[in-house]
């Protein structure tokens, strides 16, 4: 299984990136969000890499966080969902935003990207909001996972229900809320819930702009 690919960015086009890896080159599939992130050509990228194995195909998707790949193999993992719809899901919101809605059981955003129909993003939205906490919870980048760049440490919240709070705290960092306003809505919703699920879903409605 290739999980991770680092080399030089030989070519680009609308769907996928070719990358020189020791002479070798490899095409890896992106989203329109990724894409643009990537660096210019010729110069050196790195990227998570997800393969895809049928009997007549081998693809490898590409993506700049752990955050994203496991978003995708569980948006795969949803029947009506495959490869381009991921990608679909992804390219429109990106992985926090994909967090977010599943999280609040907002259908209508994944609704938003191409070839995603109602029925499906109402299914994937049944289907993954359980599973959403923990997938926040990762977040990361490149960057963190090998070392590069300070993680910032959270505190765990004291009291009965610590635990689920800082799973929670923790996901909502990830997800780029500032610690303080986070800790602030996560003490808030702590009022009323105590499972790390349903803790998250009342924070970040907190967090959510006011008309």
């Amino acid at each position: 299984m290739i999980g991770k690919l680092t080399g030089r960015l030989e070519h680009r086009s609308t769907d996928h990136v070719m990358i020189d890896v020791g002479g070798i080159g490899y095409l890896v599939y992106c989203n329109e969000r990724t894409l643009a992130a990537l660096p210019a050509t010729g110069e050196t990228v790195a990227l998570y890499t997800d393969l895809l194995v049928r009997e007549d195909l081998l693809q490898l998707f590409g993506f700049t966080t752990l955050l994203e790949k496991e978003w995708h193999k569980l948006l795969m993992g949803v029947q009506g969902i495959g490869a381009k719809a991921s990608m679909a899901i992804l390219g429109a919101l990106g992985p926090d935003g994909v967090s977010r809605a599943i999280t609040l059981g907002d259908w209508n955003a994944i609704k938003a990207a191409k070839g995603v129909g109602p029925k499906t993003a109402q299914k994937v939205v049944i289907e993954l909001k359980d599973k959403a906490p923990g997938v926040m919870a990762m977040g990361g980048t490149l960057a963190q996972a090998t070392g590069e760049a300070e993680v910032q440490v959270i505190e765990t919240p004291g009291g009965a229900d610590g635990a689920a709070q800082a799973e929670a705290l923790s996901a909502l960092v990830n997800l780029g809320y500032a610690h303080g306003d986070a800790a602030s809505a996560v003490a808030r919703a702590a009022d009323t819930e105590s499972e790390t699920p349903t803790l998250i879903r009342a924070a970040l409605k907190l967090l959510a702009p006011k008309d």
